[in-house]
C-alpha cells in the first residue's frame, strides 16, 4: 500500500494549523492527512478509529481513544513530551509512539535565560516605572540587584535543554549545581561542562537560581511543593519552560506573596489552559505578581524548530509506514510490538522517496 493511500490524521489542525514547512514535508512525500479538531474522546474517535498514522500536537490521547485505533501503526507527536499520550496503552496496542526529541534544546534554554535575566535585572519593574515617570524607584530598585557572575544557577534535570542551559550560565560566570535521577549517567557530560552534580537538597540549599528541566510523570507531578520550596534559599528565583504540574501554583504563590520566594519565571502552567479552543485573558493569582514572568508556552519557538519539529515527525510516520524502524532517538515505546513487522531504520528512504518534482 502506497503512502498517499493511507489515511493519515492531523490532529490540533485549528489550535496549531500546519505550517508551511510541515506541509512542505507532506508534499515531499505525497502524503495527505485529514485535519481535525476535536477533543473529547466521542469527538476524536470517529477520526481515528481507522487512522493508519495520527499527528498530535497539544490534544491528550487517553486510553479509550488508543484502543478505538484498530489499524494505527504509529502515534507521532510533532514535539517532545508525551505525558499527554497514554504511551502504555499504545505499546499494549503495538502502536509505536514517537516524538522528535532534540527539536527546542537550544530555544528552550535560550527562553530559561531570558526569564531568568529578566528577573534578576527586574526588567518589567523596570519597564512600569519608566512608563509611570517613577525615576527615582527605578533606580532604588537597580541599587538592590545582585551580580549574575558568581552566584549559583541549579539545573532540576540534566538533559539536553539543561547542558545547553549549563553552557549559558558558564558563560555568564555563574556556578552551576545539577541533580537527576541517576547521578552517574551524567557524569561525563557534567565534567565537560564545569557542572557540579549534587543531590537535590543540596541543590535547594545552595542554589540562587533553580531551572526546572524535566518530564512530567507521577513521579514528578508536584515535585516543587509548600515543602521543597521552604528548603530553597531565601529570595531564590524559580525558572520552569518544562511542564507546569511540576510546580504547586499555590505553594508557589504563597511562596512569592511571603517573600520567602525572590521571583518566579514561567513559561508553562497547570491552572492556565494555554490552548484553550476559546482563548480568554486568563484569571490566575500569578498574573499581576510584581516579582513574576510569564510567558504563554513560547519557549520552544523559532522558524529552525518548527521546520525541525515537521520534519521529524514527518519521517517519523513515512518510517514507520514504509516499513522501517524510525531513527532511534525518536522512538517513545521501543519495547512496543509493531502490528507489521518493521525492517531497521534505513536514513536513505526519504530521498528515494521524495517527489522528483521537489528536489
Amino acid at each position: 500500500m502506497s503512502l498517499h493511500s493511507r489515511k493519515i490524521v492531523r490532529l490540533n489542525a485549528t489550535l496549531h494549523p500546519v505550517t508551511p514547512d510541515e506541509q512542505a514535508c507532506y508534499d515531499r512525500y505525497g502524503l495527505n492527512p485529514e485535519r481535525v479538531e476535536a477533543h473529547s474522546v466521542e469527538e476524536i474517535i470517529p477520526y481515528v478509529a481507522d487512522a493508519d498514522a495520527v499527528f498530535a500536537v497539544s490534544v491528550k490521547l487517553p486510553a479509550p481513544v488508543i484502543q478505538a485505533m484498530a489499524r494505527c501503526q504509529v502515534i507521532s507527536r510533532l514535539g517532545t513530551g508525551v505525558d499527554k499520550i497514554d504511551v502504555a496503552t499504545a505499546t499494549e496496542q503495538g502502536i509505536l509512539v514517537t516524538n522528535v526529541p532534540h527539536f527546542c534544546v537550544e530555544e528552550q534554554a535560550d527562553h530559561a535565560m531570558a526569564l531568568l535575566l529578566a528577573l534578576v535585572r527586574n526588567l518589567s519593574p523596570m519597564q512600569r516605572h519608566l512608563e509611570a515617570g517613577t525615576f527615582r524607584q527605578a533606580h532604588a530598585l537597580m541599587n538592590s540587584q545582585q551580580r549574575m557572575a558568581g552566584r549559583v544557577l541549579g539545573l532540576v534535570g540534566f538533559g539536553n535543554s539543561a547542558l545547553a542551559m549549563a553552557r549559558r550560565a558558564r558563560g555568564f560566570g555563574m556556578r552551576v549545581l545539577a541533580t537527576r535521577r541517576n547521578l552517574d549517567a551524567a557524569r561525563t557530560a557534567a565534567a565537560e561542562t564545569g557542572v557540579e552534580l549534587v543531590n537535590l537538597e543540596r541543590l535547594l540549599a545552595e542554589a540562587d537560581y533553580i531551572s526546572l528541566h524535566l518530564p512530567l510523570s507521577p513521579e514528578t507531578y508536584h515535585l516543587f511543593d509548600a515543602a521543597v520550596f521552604v528548603r530553597m534559599k531565601p529570595g531564590a528565583l524559580l525558572i520552569n519552560t518544562s511542564r507546569g504540574a511540576l510546580v504547586d501554583e499555590e505553594a508557589l504563590v504563597e511562596a512569592l506573596r511571603s517573600g520567602h520566594l525572590g521571583g518566579a519565571g514561567l513559561d508553562t502552567f497547570e491552572g492556565i489552559e494555554i490552548f484553550a479552543s476559546v482563548q480568554l485573558p486568563p484569571r490566575h493569582p500569578l498574573i499581576g505578581m510584581e516579582n513574576v514572568v510569564l510567558t504563554p508556552h513560547v519557549a520552544a519557538g523559532s522558524l529552525q524548530a518548527m521546520q525541525e519539529v515537521a520534519q521529524g515527525g514527518v519521517e517519523n510516520v513515512v518510517s514507520i509506514l514504509c516499513g522501517h524502524w524510525p531513527e532511534p532517538t525518536h522512538r517513545v515505546n521501543p519495547q512496543a510490538r509493531p502490528r507489521h513487522p518493521l525492517s531497521e531504520y534505513d536514513p536513505t528512504l526519504f530521498a528515494r522517496l521524495a517527489s522528483p518534482f521537489l528536489q
